[in-house]
C-alpha cells in the first residue's frame, strides 16, 4: 500500500513558517468519495490561514470492504503525517441517486472513523455551508470555490477539484471556530 502523496508539497514561504511554530492549529479537511477522496491541511493562527498540504487518495475498483479499508488506512497515514488537531468532513448531498449517496455515506464513515480513531474532533458541513463560508453564496460553482481557496491560502497554479473542496472544508471549519468563539464572547487562540 502506498502513502498518499500531496499534489502540492509543503509550499510554505518564510512568511508562513512562523505559523507552524507559534501554536498554530492544524485542520484536516476531507472531501470523501469512494473513487477519489480529497484531503487538505491548513494551519490557523487567529485569523491567519496557511496552506500545509493537499492531495487526493485514489481508491481502485474492488469489493466495498477492501475499498473502505484502504480509504481508512490512507487517511490514517495523512493524519499521522500532518498531525491535525481537528477534522472537517463534507456531508452527503443526496440529489437523484440514493445508491450513490449510500456509497458516499460509506466513504464518509471510513473517513470519520479514521479521524476519530486518531482522537480528532470531527465537524461536518454541508456543501452549501462550505460555499457560503468561502464565496458568500451557497449556490457558488466549483470554479468560484477553487478561486477563493487559492486566494485565501495564497496558492499558485491549478488545484485539483477534490483537493480544493477538501481545503474549502478546512477553511469553513476555521471560519466557524472563530465565529463560535466571537459569539460566545471568547478570544480564539488556537
Amino acid at each position: 500500500m502506498s502513502t498518499p502523496t500531496p499534489k502540492y508539497r509543503n509550499q510554505l514561504t518564510t512568511k508562513h513558517e512562523g505559523l507552524l511554530h507559534n501554536g498554530a492549529q492544524r485542520i484536516l479537511g476531507i472531501d470523501p468519495g469512494l473513487r477519489i477522496t480529497g484531503f487538505g491541511v491548513i494551519a490557523v493562527t487567529g485569523s491567519r490561514l496557511a496552506y500545509i498540504a493537499s492531495g487526493i487518495i485514489r481508491i481502485p475498483d474492488g469489493a466495498l470492504p477492501e475499498r473502505l479499508s484502504l480509504l481508512f488506512e490512507q487517511l490514517a497515514c495523512v493524519v499521522a503525517q500532518y498531525k491535525p488537531v481537528a477534522a472537517a468532513v463534507e456531508q452527503v448531498f443526496v440529489h437523484r441517486n440514493p445508491s450513490s449517496a449510500l456509497k458516499l455515506g460509506h466513504a464518509r464513515g471510513a473517513a470519520i472513523c479514521a479521524c476519530a480513531r486518531a482522537g480528532l474532533t470531527v465537524a461536518e458541513y454541508t456543501p452549501r455551508r462550505i460555499k457560503q463560508a468561502l464565496v458568500g453564496a451557497g449556490g457558488a460553482d466549483k470554479h468560484q470555490v477553487q478561486y477563493m481557496v487559492q486566494h485565501l491560502l495564497r496558492l499558485q497554479g491549478n488545484l485539483q477539484v477534490d483537493a480544493a473542496d477538501a481545503l474549502a472544508t478546512a477553511v469553513c471549519h476555521a471560519h466557524d471556530q472563530r465565529f463560535d468563539c466571537a459569539w460566545a464572547g471568547e478570544k480564539h487562540i488556537p
